[in-house]
């Protein structure tokens, strides 16, 4: 196994953005139209920079290439905009949105519910480089489909329990936030660093504009499948319902729930073996703070929007309900939203049940709040409606 890269620091906004460049060899980062976005990409790595990250030289070449990242992706879109206008005429109708806090069964009710061939979904590679999605069958021969499926493979060997926690593949559906990083709004930034200022700053901001943006995404990547429904999922959606639901007003939003005690352990896990060695802030009891502080203001935040809606377009969603029958959770769905149930998603959907509960996808994941500093009645008290 290679050391990890390292950096003596992130480096400037200015600098990450030639990199991006150099990468990519764009240019139009769309910032003229949306000014906003370039300045959390600035505050953002002003943070990174900062003593309060306290990053290593590891979690400085990590956290420089998630901007980077987040930038060539911009850089991309821009271009596959302008090449392809069309896009901008398409329709998203009654997109579905499944929501929730971490391992509330997010990820598996949505792939479930993409499983339907009348469904769509955002592909992990069409996230990180948007584009109107091929066919199926030529995606094994796209280098850039191979090379991000290449990476995944190597890094499930290497961290095969970070595998057990999220088990990613370039061809399955993954969570909005990687859409959402375009903008220089996401709360996955949150949760790889100690970023206090940035996180301060996020939690006031208005997200509509985050949220044009990531319908203009969709419409792009689904030119090709207008016929197809949007299945979309992201837990930190709960932070956002008010521009999610300006943005989508036909929206139908799906709230998986559990004991939010499992819910903060786990995040503090996954965020704890995403970045360990990045950072000699970022652990134990100000990794366990920052989890529970961001999991609490969006939760809160989503009961507080919730009353405004039309009811409904929601339907909830209790885990364990979901465990012992998942094809019959998602047929329940169909039947709240009237959506067709077809003989053909039933068999899509419990092919997929039957293929998740074996091999590499198999849920793995051990957790304890104490090695954040947190409690039980701590989390329970925080989350207290």
């Amino acid at each position: 196994m290679s050391e990890p890269r390292q950096r003596a620091d992130v480096g400037t906004f200015e600098e990450i953005c030639a990199a991006a460049t150099r990468t990519t060899g764009l240019t139009d980062f769309g910032f003229d139209d949306e000014p906003g976005h370039e300045q959390a990409f600035r505050l953002l790595v002003e943070d990174l920079g900062s003593a309060e990250a306290g990053l290593t030289g590891t979690g400085n070449y990590f956290m420089r290439s998630q901007v980077k990242s987040a930038l060539v992706a911009r850089l991309m879109t821009q271009a596959r905009f302008a090449e392809f206008p069309q896009h901008a005429e398409v329709a998203i109708e009654r997109p579905i949105f499944v929501l929730g806090l971490p391992r509330t069964g997010t990820t598996a009710l949505s792939r479930l519910l993409c499983a339907d061939p009348h469904h769509q979904g955002l592909e992990m590679w069409l996230t990180e480089f948007p584009q109107p999605r091929p066919p199926r069958e030529s995606w094994e021969q796209d280098p850039v489909f191979s090379a991000i499926q290449g990476a995944f493979a190597e890094h499930h060997v290497s961290n095969p329990e970070f595998m057990g926690i999220h088990y990613s593949d370039a061809g399955e559906p993954e969570e909005c936030w990687r859409v959402l990083r375009q903008t220089g709004k996401s709360l996955g930034f949150e949760s790889l660093a100690h970023i206090p200022a940035y996180s301060a700053w996020l939690a006031e901001q208005e997200w509509t504009d985050a949220y044009q943006r990531h319908r203009q995404n969709l419409q792009l990547i689904g030119l090709n499948d207008q016929d197809q429904r949007w299945v979309l999922k992201n837990p930190s959606h709960l932070i956002a319902l008010d521009a999610l639901m300006e943005v989508y007003p036909d929206a139908l939003v799906v709230m998986t729930q559990r004991d939010p005690v499992t819910s903060v352990a786990s995040a503090c896990s996954l965020s704890a073996e995403a970045t360990a060695g990045h950072s000699t802030t970022f652990v134990g009891e100000t990794l366990g703070q920052d989890q529970l502080g961001h999991l609490t203001r969006q939760w809160q935040s989503f009961w507080q929007a919730r009353p405004r809606y039309d009811e409904r377009q929601f339907f909830d969603v209790d885990y364990r309900a979901f465990v012992q029958d998942p094809v019959g959770t998602v047929g329940a769905i169909y039947d709240a939203f009237d959506l067709t149930w077809s003989e053909d998603a039933q068999a899509a959907v419990r092919r997929l049940d039957e293929e998740s509960r074996k091999g590499p996808r198999r849920p793995s994941h051990s957790y304890d709040l104490a090695d954040y500093g947190l409690s039980e009645e701590q989390v329970h008290r925080a989350f207290d409606r």
